[in-house]
């Protein structure tokens, strides 16, 4: 019988958009409706796609006019979560595998947890969703009093609360910003390339480990760790 990979990897921690879930359709809808309602200019997708990773209140400073001030973005982030919990059902599906994939993982043992930079509610809601076969250990979102990736803190306090040590918990994510949060906790660092960023420079970041599905982290995560 195969050595399971549960015995040389505690926990594996995922992002969210762009490596578990496509959510770029509901996420541009969400912020183009709240745009326009302002007398705004709006985005294609392509360019929103670029805007994705740091959290809301950065997504909504890079789409809206570089003369806004601060308290004219924050006011236009709530608005864009309003219009956001309208449409992210609609606009959100599971990547191609990532089901079979977390039930693979979840039958070898292996605690699997998500960490975003998205807002902790939505985040919950979203893997309640679209994951309902799946038992994450812990889904943890943006939340005020928390730095966001890539700040360890949250990876740190997840390894805790998973009783595992850093260096023996996978970080799974699309952008250089999940590669640095991995780097900056002592976790394995792992890149996907279907995502959000642009792989050149994801790989320029030099992850421990890069996959092109999500099929290939089981066996690629044993055989780093064998």
């Amino acid at each position: 019988m195969p050595e399971m990979l549960a015995h040389v990897i505690g926990a594996i921690i995922f992002d969210l958009d762009g490596t578990l879930v496509h959510s770029l359709p509901g996420i541009a809808t969400a912020l183009n409706t709240t745009l326009e309602q302002h007398g705004l200019p709006t985005h294609p997708e392509s360019r929103v796609r670029t805007f994705i990773g740091n959290g809301i209140v950065k997504l909504v400073e890079r789409a809206a006019p570089g003369n806004f001030s601060r308290q004219q973005i924050l006011q236009l982030t709530d608005a864009v979560r309003e219009a956001y919990a309208q449409t992210w059902q609609e606009g959100t599906t599971a990547f191609q595998g990532v089901n079979e994939t977390l039930q693979k993982l979840q039958h070898e043992g292996i605690q699997i947890a998500v960490l975003s930079n998205k807002p902790h509610d939505f985040c919950k809601q979203m893997t309640d969703f679209i994951f309902p076969e799946i038992t994450f250990s812990a889904v943890v979102g943006q939340q005020d009093g928390v730095p966001i990736k890539p700040d360890p803190t949250a990876a740190l306090k997840l390894a805790k609360l998973l009783r595992q040590c850093p260096s023996e918990v996978a970080f799974v994510g699309d952008s250089t910003v999940d590669i640095a949060t991995a780097r900056n906790a002592g976790m394995i660092s792992v890149a996907v390339t279907w995502g959000y960023h642009d792989t050149a420079n994801l790989l320029a970041q030099s992850p421990v480990l890069s996959i092109d599905h999500i099929s290939d982290l089981p066996v690629m995560l044993k055989n780093q760790t064998t």
